[in-house]
């Protein structure tokens, strides 16, 4: 429960006194005005009335002497996820460009620009008459070899019998027999050969290779289209599921392996551009079989439905490998922690109602930055123990002078939460009444 606390500053320290050098003859008049002026101005700063002034927390301060206004929060522990962040790509499972495999006109587009389609939904149709064609010609010809084989079987049917009764010679059967063999092969041939023409009429039909999505149309209707052609039709990607390549420094592998090792699967958060929105959770699916050596860093492939499409193919995405589970850390707002030469700091309420200035230690990411949880808390190591209060907003205005000093009053924050960077200041109106 966060609370709203008013410290009370330290007193000016007076100036030491300067040694004014002894005035040249002449110019004491000069000095006596210029003394007179200088306390003056002190008489008047000690005696002028308290200075209403808005604080940074928005709401009603005081001169010098007065309290200061900070907002207090408590240190909670809770179980806080890990994770390894790297930066990475939306990469479809698979993309094809849809190519013609026969020549002709583009007789038909069969698709939308942007359309969901199916595997097998027809995209295109090619000019088929001639294709039709090719396949009547075809099975025209295998018809005559057929017969002309027939013709020959029923001579060698024959020449079996007569040269079986000597009546011809055993070269005039061997030849017939060869005949038949002959008329076979060409058969067969020709069989083979309406086959492919049946195989090209087909390919007059473009259908789709894949459940995925068009692009944009690349051939209009009535072109000319070639097999040889590679810039396509269209290009068809796969939007779910999708991948995720991302990378991680090679340090991670070690911490990878161990939370794999027993075949556990690990969640990867797919998070926009700026890190602050969660687009898709998936799972790791992919650990690359060696190491970047120009960078020092290991490539990873996440898998994800995408069910709600909100993952594109070539879209930047910071990836949030789910590592492991700190059970009971101990939490805080991130905007507690204070940086100083000497490292990270917090100011701690004492119960008797002053403030010390603590040394802790926190969690960092493997590039050095502070890590921080989803709600933007950050996890302490050490320094802190769980129900410490700890000032939330309003340190820059605590010096080390404050420590000792005893707190005037405590008042609770409205809703009893430390305000958090995007929640409402306390309404000026409000803490008029508090102060009434």
């Amino acid at each position: 429960m966060a609370n709203y606390i008013e410290l009370e500053p330290t007193p000016a320290k007076p100036r030491p006194n300067l040694q004014q050098p002894e005035p040249k003859k002449g110019g004491w008049l000069i000095w006596v005005i210029l003394l007179a002026l200088v306390l003056g101005g002190i008489w008047f700063y000690t005696h002028r009335p308290a200075s209403t002034a808005t604080t940074g927390s928005g709401g009603k301060g005081r001169g010098a002497g007065g309290p200061v206004p900070v907002v207090v929060g408590a240190v909670t522990k809770k179980d806080v996820p890990i994770y390894l962040e790297g930066i990475g790509t939306i990469q479809a499972l698979n993309t094809v460009t849809v190519r013609t495999r026969v020549d002709g006109q583009l007789e038909k587009v069969a698709f939308e620009e942007g359309q969901d389609v199916k595997a097998g939904d027809v995209l295109a149709i090619i000019d088929q008459a001639p294709y039709k064609a090719a396949v009547e010609q075809a099975q025209a010809k295998l018809k005559q070899d057929q017969a002309q084989l027939n013709n020959a079987k029923l001579d060698y049917d024959r020449y079996a019998d007569l040269v079986a009764k000597k009546v011809i010679s055993s070269q005039q059967y061997d030849t017939q027999k060869a005949l038949v063999a002959q008329f076979e092969g060409t058969v067969a041939n020709d069989t083979a050969a309406v086959e492919s023409a049946k195989v090209n009429l087909n390919y007059t039909t473009i259908v789709s290779p894949l459940d995925g999505r068009t692009g944009i149309r690349l051939v209009d209707q009535g072109n000319i289209v070639h097999a040889a052609d590679t810039t396509g039709l269209v290009v068809i990607t796969q939007l779910h599921p999708i991948s995720l390549i991302f990378t991680l420094p090679e340090q991670s592998l070690t911490a990878i392996h161990k939370e794999t090792a027993d075949g556990k699967e690990l969640a990867v958060l797919a998070m926009d551009r700026d890190d602050k929105t969660k687009l898709d959770t998936g799972k790791l699916s992919v650990i690359d079989n060696q190491i970047d050596i120009t960078t020092g860093t290991i490539k990873l492939k996440a898998t994800f439905e995408n069910k709600d499409l909100m993952l594109w193919p070539g879209e930047f995405i910071n990836a949030h490998l789910h590592l492991s589970t700190q059970k009971d850390g101990l939490v805080v707002p991130a905007s507690v922690i204070q940086h100083g030469p000497n490292g990270t700091y917090v100011f701690v309420v004492q119960d008797d109602q002053t403030v010390q200035i603590r040394e802790v230690k926190v969690t960092r990411k493997e590039n050095g930055d502070m890590a921080q949880t989803e709600d933007g808390e950050a996890l302490i190591e050490s320094g802190l123990a769980e129900g410490e209060k700890v000032v939330v907003d309003g340190q820059y205005k605590l010096q080390n002078g404050f420590q000792d000093r005893r707190l005037p009053r405590r008042r609770s924050w409205p809703g009893g939460r430390a305000r958090g960077r995007h929640q409402a200041r306390q309404p000026r109106t409000e803490r008029a009444q508090e102060e009434q």
